[in-house]
């Protein structure tokens, strides 16, 4: 089965799915995937369950009813890979905003000794696509005001591409995690750094969405902005 899981959380992507799936087990390292979906009308759980009858050995589905958040949906994949042999459980979007490829590098910083690799646009080399430069800067200076308010080095806080140790996972206290949205991302590595593990930085181009819609609120902003505070200041072990 292999010790590599890269958990895609799913909410109408049917667009992108079965895509996302054939390009990801096409790659010449092996990696397992587990769709967390969030009762998708589209249709989207229904095509996985499709695909497993070809790859049955490492594409697993586990559905959820209703919207639940972002968050939620990683926390449940984490679980379930724990009860698992999984070593190394990567976050990753659906809609190809992240490249499939640049797994294998994040594998790689991983096995060369980080703990957790965030795929980030913020580092040398990084780079965002198909983004106006309004967007560019609010991200980026976004990202500046998580790291003044946290005091800690990760250039990208928002990331969803990252690979985690499974570590780690048994080491940060998941009940604890309480963001849905960004700022869930946040917290999970300021989780990590407060429990001393090494973080390292990848730089990988952020390409927008070219099918499906994005899942980008203002709820969702609002709650990484003040959230931060809250994550700063909260009590941890």
């Amino acid at each position: 089965m292999g010790k590599n899981l890269v958990i895609i959380p799913t909410y109408n992507e049917i667009e992108n799915i079965e895509k996302m799936i054939r390009k990801v087990f096409s790659l010449p390292t092996l990696f397992n995937v587990l769709i967390v979906d969030d009762g998708s009308p589209d249709g989207t759980a229904q095509k996985v369950k499709q695909l497993q009858t070809e790859f049955s050995d490492k594409l697993f589905l586990e559905e959820r009813k209703g919207k639940l958040g972002l968050g939620t949906a990683y926390i449940h994949g984490f679980r379930w890979a724990l009860k698992r042999d999984f070593e190394h459980i990567f976050e990753m979007d659906c809609d190809f905003s992240h490249n499939p490829d640049d797994l294998i590098r994040l594998l790689e910083s991983c096995e060369k000794g980080a703990d957790v690799t965030v795929g980030s646009r913020y580092v040398k080399g990084g780079n965002v696509s198909n983004w106006d430069m309004k967007r560019i800067l609010l991200s980026y200076f976004a990202s500046l005001y998580v790291r003044s308010v946290l005091w800690f080095n990760v250039k990208d806080t928002t990331a969803g591409f990252v690979c985690y140790k499974r570590k780690v996972l048994e080491t940060i206290d998941l009940d604890r995690i309480k963001f849905m949205g960004y700022a869930f991302q946040i917290e999970m590595k300021y989780s990590a750094y407060k429990k001393r593990f090494k973080i390292a930085e990848i730089p990988i181009t952020f390409v927008d969405r070219v099918e499906g819609v994005s899942k980008m609120s203002t709820k969702i902003f609002k709650e990484a902005f003040w959230g931060v505070f809250q994550i700063r200041f909260a009590k941890r072990d």
